[in-house]
């Protein structure tokens, strides 16, 4: 087990007081049953049950962390918690709630299998009229005009000696990168920023996303990739966000390269076309297609990338 990342998890301060907030607003002491799915640690559910709530179930699919878990709610004597070692969907008879709360989300938001979490949980485990946490998901991407992320592929071309290693940069392109992207880093500064993808989950949802999104470039610029960032809607206004100039968090954004930048001058359009599928069985695969026309709608060049092709076994 990385307690490393449990411990970032429970230092994440913006995290947690918006999540714990979104919890003191549903719990209704001594009458709420809550539902904390991909518990962790067990920091929510016993936040519920420290708000009044009646009975909580904590589900841990992790065996190793399932027992910290127990460790945490036996040394806070918190005996309406019941701690289920196993996912949720694998549950037989799964309790009935008033509240389900997940935060099963990544820095890719998707790659916890939320989707699939909450559908079996509004299908299987929520009253009806009950509450789910996050409620909506929002995705975001934006042109990336700085070079630094771009360099770092480069190095495959920079080894020098008269090698050529450029398949391996291939893979590096077809690539996802978890970096710190702030605002300078993007085309007009983040303002241009497109959101992608709308999940609501309070209704089951497909596990197999797409979006398509067109710039047209002000001024001349390079275009070296695509940075993406997600929201996540808890409760009334209440948010977790990781847009670059957000609250830091222990998620950061994405970097999903180009394999050339793109030069886009004043009056012409970059379309990105992004698409993921998730599940728990087959993982993660995500796919970028950029197409960088002129203004007039004709077609200057075309990249497309792949996760599945980034690879090496």
């Amino acid at each position: 087990m990385r307690i490393e990342y449990h411990r970032t998890l429970i230092a994440d301060k913006p995290r947690n007081e918006a999540l714990i907030a979104a919890l003191e607003r549903v719990v209704v002491k001594g009458k709420s049953i809550v539902a904390d799915i991909g518990a962790g640690s067990g920091i929510l559910g016993l936040i519920a049950s420290k708000l009044g709530a009646r009975d909580v179930h904590l589900y841990e699919a992790s065996e190793e962390v399932a027992a910290l878990a127990a460790a945490v709610l036996k040394q806070n004597r918190a005996r309406n918690c019941h701690l289920y070692p196993c996912r949720s969907t694998d549950m037989i008879d799964a309790p009935q709630v008033d509240i389900v709360i997940s935060e099963t989300l990544g820095n890719y938001a998707l790659e916890e299998n939320i989707l699939e979490t909450l559908a079996d949980a509004l299908d299987r485990m929520l009253k009806p009229g009950g509450t789910v946490i996050p409620n909506r998901i929002r995705q975001f991407a934006c042109p990336v005009t700085s070079p630094r992320f771009a360099k770092e592929m480069d190095a495959w071309r920079e080894v020098g000696h008269g090698l050529d290693l450029e398949p391996a940069r291939a893979m590096s392109v077809n690539n996802v990168y978890v970096r710190p992207i702030g605002p300078a880093d993007l085309l007009d500064e983040g303002r241009t920023a497109i959101q992608w993808d709308d999940i609501d989950l309070t209704k089951p949802q497909r596990s197999t996303r797409k979006g398509e999104m067109t710039w047209q470039v002000a001024q001349d610029c390079w275009i070296y990739g695509f940075a993406y960032w997600w929201s996540a809607s808890l409760v009334d206004d209440l948010e977790i966000s990781t847009a670059p100039g957000a609250a830091s968090t222990h998620w950061e954004q994405l970097y999903f390269p180009l394999g050339e930048p793109i030069p886009a001058k004043a009056g012409e359009r970059v379309l990105l076309s992004l698409r993921s599928r998730s599940s728990e069985e087959g993982g993660t695969h995500l796919a970028w297609t950029a197409v960088h026309s002129d203004a007039g709608g004709k077609t200057i060049s075309r990249q497309a990338m792949d996760l599945d092709k980034g690879w090496i076994s």
